[in-house]
C-alpha cells in the first residue's frame, strides 16, 4: 500500500490543472481564478502567482519567457503574466446561449496548447475542445462534449486521452504531428463510479487518472487495463500530474455540504514509475505582451 501524504495546510475549493513545469509545480484553484505553485518544503503553504477575476481552469508555460503563461480561463484563452495582466487570444465562448467556462487544458510535445469548454450547469453536450497553434489562432477541434477534462498527451505526441467527465468516458484520438488533426476517437476507459477527472501519461504510457466522487486516483495501462488504484481521505480527486516519481494530486471540495478534514487537500505519493515535465506553449510570432490588468 502506498503511502498517500496531504502536508501542506491548504483546502481548495476547486483545485485542478496540476503541472511540474520548469518553474516548478503549478495548479489552479478554478473558479477563485488563482494560480498557485507548491514550492519549498512539502509541508509550505501553496504560494499565489496571479489571480484573474474570472474561472482559472488551467496554464502552461509559455517557452522562452520567464513568468508568462497561456491559460485557458474565463470563455476563452489568453497570455497572463505573473503581474495578472492578461492579453486574450480568443474567447469564443463568450457569447454562447448558456453561460460557458474554460475547464481543463495543457500543452502538446509540439508546443500546442489544448483546452476543454463546458457550461456552468453542466448542460449535456454544451462543452467543446479548442486548440491554439504556434500562431495564436484559436480552433475548435471537437464539440458534444458536456465536462472535457485533459487532455492528456504521450510523449511523442501522437495519442491524446481526453475525459468526457459527465458520461464517465476517457476516448483516445490519435494527433496529426504537423496539423494538430485528431484521428477517429475509440473509448480507452469507461468508468462506471464516478468521474474521470485529470489525467497524466507515465513514462510506460500508462495513464493515471483523477477519478471524482471516489476518492480515488487509477492507473491505467496503455490497453485500457486497470493496474492500481490509491484510495485518498478525500471525495473529489481532481488533477494529477508526476514529478518523477512522485505523483502530486489536487482535491476539491466545491457541493460538498460537509466536508472532512483532507477535501481539499493537495496529496502526494510515491510510485514506481516515473513521469516526465509538462510541455510548454511554443509561439511562432513575437510574443504579444499582456495589456490588461486583471
Amino acid at each position: 500500500m502506498t503511502d498517500v501524504e496531504a502536508l501542506r495546510p491548504d483546502r481548495l475549493e476547486l483545485g485542478e490543472g496540476i503541472r511540474w513545469t520548469d518553474r516548478g509545480v503549478v495548479l489552479v484553484d478554478i473558479l477563485a481564478g488563482r494560480l498557485l505553485t507548491a514550492t519549498g518544503s512539502p509541508a509550505d503553504p501553496l504560494r499565489q502567482l496571479a489571480r484573474l477575476p474570472v474561472p482559472l481552469g488551467a496554464v502552461a508555460p509559455v517557452a522562452g519567457t520567464a513568468d508568462t503563461w497561456i491559460a485557458a480561463a474565463g470563455t476563452g484563452m489568453c497570455l497572463l503574466a505573473s503581474d495578472g495582466s492578461t492579453h486574450w487570444l480568443a474567447q469564443p465562448e463568450a457569447d454562447a446561449a448558456r453561460p460557458m467556462r474554460m475547464n481543463d487544458g495543457t500543452a502538446d510535445p509540439l508546443g500546442r496548447f489544448w483546452a476543454g469548454s463546458m457550461a456552468y450547469d453542466a448542460d449535456e453536450g454544451r462543452g467543446s475542445l479548442y486548440r491554439v497553434d504556434d500562431d495564436g489562432t484559436v480552433t475548435r477541434v471537437l464539440d458534444g462534449i458536456t465536462v472535457p477534462n485533459g487532455p492528456a498527451f504521450t510523449a511523442d505526441g501522437e495519442v491524446m486521452y481526453l475525459a468526457d467527465s459527465a458520461r464517465g468516458v476517457i476516448r483516445r484520438h490519435a494527433v496529426d504531428p504537423a496539423t494538430g488533426g485528431l484521428g477517429t476517437p475509440e473509448v480507452f476507459v469507461t468508468v462506471d463510479e464516478g468521474s474521470p477527472d485529470g489525467m497524466v501519461v507515465d513514462a510506460e504510457g500508462a495513464v493515471w487518472v483523477a477519478v471524482w466522487g471516489t476518492g480515488t486516483v487509477r492507473r491505467y495501462r496503455a490497453d485500457g487495463r486497470l493496474d492500481r488504484v490509491l484510495r485518498l481521505p478525500a471525495r473529489q480527486p481532481a488533477g494529477v500530474c508526476l514529478v518523477k516519481d512522485v505523483l502530486h494530486i489536487t482535491t476539491a471540495h466545491v457541493g460538498l455540504a460537509a466536508p472532512g478534514p483532507h477535501d481539499g487537500a493537495v496529496f502526494t505519493a510515491r510510485v514506481d514509475v516515473p513521469g516526465r515535465p509538462a510541455d510548454a506553449y511554443r509561439h511562432r510570432p513575437p510574443l504579444p505582451a499582456p495589456r490588461e490588468a486583471s
